[in-house]
């Protein structure tokens, strides 16, 4: 349910606002997990370990500036009442899955940075991890329809 009535809320700016707070989550878990918990990688595997573990406070210090910039969107758009709850799950879950493909494929495949595991057979690995962030993203756009026709019922968008 909205925290405002449908047609007074901003889908859009909600949307935005809490895209970023996505971000920052699913950085904060990949480093959580991955980099420390299971030591799978570092943000950047070239050079020293200290060079490695200094890459993955550069990753702690970019997921925390997303979650204050979507923090500071989202306490806006809930003081002026135009926050949605809809639209605020799906921009979330667009920031989780557009992190997790962006690491998956440019982090991953095309820059070299790192693996998610350093294995044998890697296929299974980048098929898993890029396959959860394009379901993250297409929950992130069925929350996101639905909520378009819930605060247009009778056009739906």
């Amino acid at each position: 349910m909205p925290l405002t009535h449908p047609f007074q809320s901003d889908l859009k700016r909600t949307l935005t606002a809490t895209f970023p707070l996505g971000i920052g989550m699913m950085a904060a878990i990949d480093e959580v997990v991955f980099h420390q918990l299971l030591a799978w990688h570092h943000f950047f595997e070239w050079g020293t370990p200290a060079f490695s573990l200094l890459s993955d406070g550069l990753l702690h210090a970019g997921e925390l500036i997303f979650f204050v910039l979507g923090f500071f969107m989202f306490a806006d758009l809930r003081s002026r009442s135009k926050l949605n709850r809809k639209a605020a799950w799906a921009g979330f879950f667009f920031g989780l899955g557009a992190f997790q493909l962006f690491d998956g494929i440019v982090d991953h495949k095309v820059l070299k940075l790192h693996q998610i595991r350093y294995v044998d057979n890697i296929l299974l690995y980048d098929i898993i991890w890029n396959g959860f962030g394009l379901l993250l993203l297409l929950t992130g756009f069925l929350i996101y329809r639905h909520a378009r026709a819930a605060a247009h019922p009778v056009t739906g968008g």
